[in-house]
């Protein structure tokens, strides 16, 4: 009777997390434990053992507010649609607190193909701005954006790939146009943490972009702070660097990644200005 009981209470488990997961796909907003723990029956500290795991290993994800919902793993499983949704929302405070602190536009992009793709767009409140808006396409090579997502691939051959395959085309005085260039700004950004698209892209704005990475600890996208260089001045670039690696190093912990917690305290030196440690595989390469 025993090894019975053993071998079917297994099955029990499962069919409970699919009732989780299947309850969380029919609520987009997220539910509270006391809910969950209602609605599928499950005893509470049943119910948070489940949905602790599950959170952990980045299935699912849990809002300020305490609510629990489809995280980026299964979204991935899923439509591409469907997965950029649920990254911005799960990003969604965090640029929010980056644009309160910065008062510039911050943007959220993902690279797709060699294109970098915004997915969200806080604009700042100043008069003067250029915003860029959700689903435009913009060259990697050429954006603060692309170039920390670039910079921070594990795989060189991935990296190589995308270099070798650019076709460089020069929007301002200032852009890259070699692969050269392009590869000696990489090396600065592993180094520093951060990269910087100086009026690269449009005459006039100046980004600090910084990438992200997820529960695989694989880079996952990007976040950066846009606005016109005459008020991203160079006494304030040390500033946002510190304020986008913050924020990048949070959003990692939100999607799973635990390379170290985004609550880890400044000291006044050149390397706490990384958006990973010295010793992350971004150090290393």
């Amino acid at each position: 009777m025993r090894s019975k009981e053993m071998k079917f209470t297994p099955v029990g488990v499962i069919a409970k997390v699919l009732n989780v997961l299947e309850l969380l796909d029919r609520a987009p907003g997220g539910l509270q434990l006391k809910d969950i723990a209602e609605r599928t029956g499950i005893n509470k500290s049943t119910a948070s053992r489940f949905l602790t795991h599950l959170e952990g290993e980045g299935y699912l994800f849990r809002d300020i507010a305490g609510n629990y919902m489809v995280g980026p793993k299964l979204t991935r499983m899923g439509s591409g649609a469907s997965s950029q949704a649920t990254l911005a929302k799960i990003c969604r405070p965090v640029l929010e607190n980056l644009r309160k602190v910065t008062a510039e536009t911050i943007n959220l992009a993902v690279l797709d193909g060699s294109d970098i793709l915004y997915i969200d767009v806080l604009e700042t409140f100043h008069t003067f701005r250029l915003v860029s808006e959700v689903g435009m396409r913009r060259p990697f090579y050429s954006t603060s954006l692309g170039k920390a997502i670039l910079a921070n691939m594990e795989d060189n051959s991935v990296r190589e790939e995308l270099c070798s395959s650019i076709h460089f085309e020069r929007t301002t005085p200032h852009t890259i146009t070699s692969v050269a260039k392009l590869k000696k700004q990489i090396a600065t950004i592993q180094k520093q943490g951060f990269s910087l698209d100086d009026e690269e892209a449009v005459i006039g704005v100046r980004c600090l972009g910084a990438a992200f990475f997820g529960a695989d600890g694989q880079v996952a996208g990007g976040i950066s702070i846009s606005g016109p260089v005459v008020r991203i001045t160079n006494d304030r670039l040390r500033l946002f660097s510190k304020e986008i690696c913050k924020a990048a190093r949070e959003i990692s912990w939100n999607l799973g990644d635990r390379t170290f917690s985004p609550n880890v305290k400044e000291k006044k030196s050149a390397a706490t200005d990384r958006c990973r440690p010295a010793t992350s595989r971004t150090a290393r390469d």
